[in-house]
């Protein structure tokens, strides 16, 4: 009988190995490096805490919008959504990084079913986030190495602190990063700290002038630059997706 339980849990895992790339001496070693004791981390952009898909015992920790967040699709291939914002926590808060759970075929089989089961997943404590269940930051699988884990990891949460860099901001655009919104002439480094990175970039030179779009998930948000300054947005109504 637990012959066939181990079977059933590896073909509900995937079939195969594993859905890291890392290797497992580097998934160990990643998983020590991260989670001892270490100077405090930083959270590098405003987030947003939203329930965790369809599971109610974590919350999920992302810069976008439950709309924009589209790793996962139900069986009609529509996007399922988080959940709605609950909390959102700016950059520059204190972190800590208490876990990182890599989805190998075991660990993959024990996630609930709605949920991106095939992500990395970083438990983290943020300094003045509501209490209720841990946090996840969700991690691309796509890395090979443990030092592009750590850049991925960095991108989201820094080593040093935020404050003297928000500190050269106007009163309005740290205002603005944040409430996650975004305000005319901000820097793009700010409207960055305030929505998330976005999905893609298109450069041109009109004149002497550098222009900027910066495309969000889903084609949803967009924001223009001139001379790496914010001149305007595009937001459109998101479309309903899948609930959990």
């Amino acid at each position: 009988m637990k012959r066939w339980l181990a079977v059933l849990l590896v073909l509900l895992g995937g079939g195969c190995s594993s859905h890291t790339l890392l290797a497992p001496e580097d998934r160990a070693t990643l998983e020590e490096t991260l989670t001892r004791p270490e100077p405090q981390r930083f959270l590098r952009l405003s987030m947003y805490v939203t329930p965790f898909f369809g599971d109610a015992s974590k919350r999920l920790l992302t810069p976008y919008p439950p709309e924009e967040v589209l790793v996962l699709d139900d069986l009609r291939g529509r996007p399922v959504t988080p959940g709605p914002i609950q909390a959102t926590l700016p950059a520059g808060a204190r972190a800590k990084i208490l876990k990182v759970e890599f989805p190998t075929s075991w660990v993959v089989a024990e996630r609930v079913l709605y949920t991106p089961r095939t992500w990395p997943w970083a438990y983290v404590e943020v300094e003045g986030a509501p209490a209720g269940p841990p946090l996840v930051l969700l991690l691309p699988p796509h890395h090979k190495t443990r030092e592009d884990f750590l850049a991925e990891v960095d991108r989201f949460l820094s080593l040093q602190p935020l404050q003297p860099r928000l500190a050269d901001f106007s009163a309005e655009v740290q205002e603005a990063i944040r409430q996650k919104k975004a305000v005319t002439g901000m820097p793009a480094e700010a409207l960055e700290m305030a929505w998330g990175y976005p999905e893609k970039i298109l450069r041109a030179l009109e004149g002497t002038s550098r222009q900027e779009t910066w495309t969000y998930p889903g084609a949803r948000r967009r924001a223009y630059f001139t001379d790496g300054r914010l001149t305007r947005v595009e937001e459109s109504p998101a479309a309903a997706p899948a609930s959990p």
